[in-house]
């Protein structure tokens, strides 16, 4: 018996142009604005999940792996109204970009016993960003009346580690 291969709309170009940017040396955080620059190009439509993907889960926000290798991985993530993540910070960079929706991000800095807030975006369909340990502490919320989905691409091979979380953050916001 074959295999049967879910086609995904575009995302063999955007994987070519993700392993030419991951090709060249540079740091990280110069790799993730240039996946991002990449990612804008080819930003997808929602219609790179299947219509039962896309409907996420009423229980928490859904991670759909689309690609890994060694390295980066993509990834989409489904967030019903209301669901988000902990505070957290990543374990390599990171470039995304919001498919369908709106996803409010909330930046931190650590100071050891307590987050301070230092920033806050609103993110909407077709906004694209990267960023770079350190200093990617952040939680991310759907605050939207509709269902967000978004496409994240890590610098890190997600099919070898279970999560793009190196920490999570519980510690006091002053």
């Amino acid at each position: 018996m074959g295999t049967t291969t879910l086609i995904r709309p575009g995302l063999a170009e955007l994987v070519a142009d993700i392993r030419e940017v991951t090709a060249r040396p540079a740091a990280p955080r110069r790799t993730a604005l240039a996946v991002a620059d990449a990612l804008r190009e080819r930003l997808p439509s929602p219609g790179i999940l299947t219509e039962e993907e896309r409907a996420g889960s009423p229980a928490a926000y859904t991670r759909h792996i689309l690609h890994t290798e060694s390295a980066f991985s993509v990834v989409a993530i489904v967030w019903r109204p209301g669901q988000g993540t902990g505070v957290h910070d990543h374990i390599a960079w990171c470039a995304f970009g919001v498919l369908q929706g709106v996803e409010d991000e909330t930046l931190y800095r650590d100071h050891g016993d307590h987050l301070t807030e230092i920033g806050r975006v609103l993110n909407r369909a077709g906004d694209v960003s990267g960023f770079a340990p350190p200093g990617d502490i952040h939680r991310v919320r759907n605050t939207g009346a509709t269902t967000a989905v978004s496409l994240h691409v890590y610098g890190a091979d997600l099919s070898a580690c279970p999560s793009s979380v190196r920490r999570d953050y519980d510690l006091p916001v002053r």
